[in-house]
């Protein structure tokens, strides 16, 4: 039977985040996962995990200055101090939580001092994270939803994963992204397995509930179990209304 994490990020963002850990397992989620928590007391969310014996599964490395559009520090050029401190923040979170894994993010920028600049702090987090078992994601993003980001497509993260040769790199897998990028996510899948740390989902191309779209998650989800893929798949959807009211696909899909 397939698992779900559900990605707090996007589901019960109404609520403080030890409550939305909650709501999750009372929804029947498997895991949880959160991109940015770090205005909540690692021990409050620490609490709830261990009340509802939920893991979590990962969170995101913070985006910089929101205001001023930035979308992660790790490849900009000239900012290694505060990709760093980034990186570092996350960690030291992730592991007083308990969480597998950070996803670090690249930022908006391009160009081979960009490249360069990303391999040397992803090489950094790598060796960060290891110290505590933690797995360091990267995640290709579709320039419809963030144009400029320095990571577009697969071939891009797996040429970069194969460079920096780290056993504790891997590739998050969104089905969305990919979807609205790479168009074949079956195919893209089945080639990028070897390096998947975490896959994510969401319709195409309106990133809501899995139910609808471009992309029939019911076969993506039967491929995914025929791969020998065990750990949870995160939802990480926009609902149209309240979280609850989403929820359907769960009972249909799963």
């Amino acid at each position: 039977m397939t698992r779900f994490s559900a990605n707090l990020g996007f589901l019960w963002t109404d609520r403080p985040l030890p409550d939305a850990i909650r709501a999750a397992k009372t929804a029947g989620f498997d895991a949880v996962e959160c991109h940015w928590p770090y205005d909540t007391p690692a021990s409050e969310v620490k609490l709830a995990l261990a009340q509802t014996g939920l893991s979590m599964l990962g969170l995101n490395t913070v985006r910089g200055d929101v205001a001023a559009g930035e979308m992660g520090l790790s490849a900009l050029p000239g900012r290694r101090d505060d990709a760093l401190s980034a990186i570092v923040q996350a960690v030291s979170y992730a592991d007083a939580i308990g969480a597998q894994a950070v996803h670090v993010m690249a930022g908006k920028c391009d160009g081979v001092e960009a490249e360069a600049t990303f391999i040397e702090n992803l090489s950094a987090a790598c060796e960060i994270a290891r110290r505590s078992g933690l797995t360091i994601l990267i995640e290709p993003l579709n320039a419809f939803d963030a144009p400029g980001y320095f990571l577009g497509n697969t071939q891009q993260a797996s040429t970069l994963i194969r460079q920096i040769d780290a056993s504790n790199l891997k590739l998050m897998f969104d089905c969305y992204h990919v979807g609205r990028t790479e168009v074949d996510v079956a195919a893209t899948l089945q080639k990028m397995l070897p390096i998947i740390g975490h896959i994510q989902f969401a319709a195409v191309p309106d990133r809501g509930a899995p139910d609808h779209g471009d992309v029939d998650f019911r076969r993506i989800f039967s491929l995914i179990t025929e791969l020998g893929w065990e750990h949870p798949l995160g939802a990480e959807y926009r609902p149209a209304g309240d979280t609850e009211s989403s929820l359907g696909w769960m009972a249909k899909l799963r």
